[in-house]
Formats: structure tokens, C-alpha cells, sequence
């Protein structure tokens, strides 16, 4: 990297990258959750990635970046405990429980990687970029939350029973 809006290309390019990583997982996540509230919550959480990695498509448009060409990982060794975890729990409440937990490992990375890009943005003095990644942001901490109301009011007390 020459400069720093080189290190903004990076940000956006690994954000785009793990975008990708968890569309194509989750699917597999989906087909292993039991709850019907939950699985809803999941697949609108699918449909909201897939409009957001399009979003950030457009960012790397507006500032002339290909947003393809890097690989996370990082996301990758998240989504290798994901995988783990699914082929070692029986119980389909702990099932539900620990992929709560899982979804909420991988937006608590998501929003850091926002969060920092943002940040970049806002000092290279890319409002509108800095606004639409905000956005993106706020629907990420929308989905932890809602995941952590259905964990402690629904699917922990489920897994401990």
C-alpha cells in the first residue's frame, strides 16, 4: 500500500470479501436451525447481506475500486469454528443457541471492519461513501440485537433445559 486511500481500498475489499464468505454460508446455517422465529430472522439477515454487499458494490464503484481480488482471513477461521460447530452438536437447542452465538462473532467482526472504514472514509473526506457504509453499519448492529434478544429471551433458556 502506497497511501491511505489505499488502506480504504483494503478495508473496502476485505468488507466486500467477507460479504461473500458468510452469503455463501449461511444457507448451511438456515438448513440447521429449528426455531421457525429464528430461521426467519436468519433468512432475512440473508436477503439484507446480499442487498448490502451490493451496496458496497457501489461504494467501490463510486470511488473507481474493484471490489474483488482479496480474500479475509480472518472471516475464513470464523466460519471454520461455524462449520465445526455444526458438525459437532446433536441437540437442536444447543444448535440454535450456539449459532446465535456464532452469527454474533461474525457481526461483531463486520462491525469493526465497518466501523474502521467509516472512519477512513470520513478522513479522505468521502461523505457520501462514509454515509452509505453508516448505513450498512446500523442494519449490522439492528441483526446483533435482535440476535441477542432471541438468545436471552428464547434460545439460551431452551439450550439449558
Amino acid at each position: 500500500m502506497k497511501n491511505f486511500k489505499n488502506l480504504l481500498e483494503h478495508q473496502l475489499k476485505n468488507l466486500y470479501n467477507t460479504e461473500n464468505q458468510w452469503i455463501e454460508i449461511l444457507p448451511r446455517i438456515i438448513e440447521n436451525i429449528s426455531d421457525e422465529r429464528l430461521k426467519f430472522i436468519f433468512i432475512h439477515h440473508l436477503e439484507e447481506t446480499k442487498k448490502q454487499k451490493k451496496q458496497l458494490e457501489q461504494v467501490c464503484n463510486d470511488l473507481d475500486i474493484e471490489p474483488t481480488g482479496e480474500k479475509c482471513t480472518a472471516m475464513e477461521g470464523l466460519l471454520k469454528e461455524t462449520k465445526d460447530f455444526l458438525s459437532e452438536v446433536a441437540d437442536i437447542n444447543v444448535m440454535n443457541a450456539g449459532l446465535i452465538a456464532e452469527a454474533q462473532k461474525v457481526a461483531h467482526y463486520k462491525i469493526s471492519g465497518y466501523c474502521i472504514t467509516i472512519r477512513y472514509a470520513k478522513e479522505l473526506g468521502y461523505c457520501e461513501v462514509s454515509r452509505k457504509l453508516q448505513k450498512i453499519l446500523n442494519e449490522k448492529y439492528d441483526i446483533d440485537d435482535k440476535l441477542e434478544e432471541i438468545a436471552e429471551n428464547r434460545m439460551n433458556k431452551k439450550a439449558m433445559a
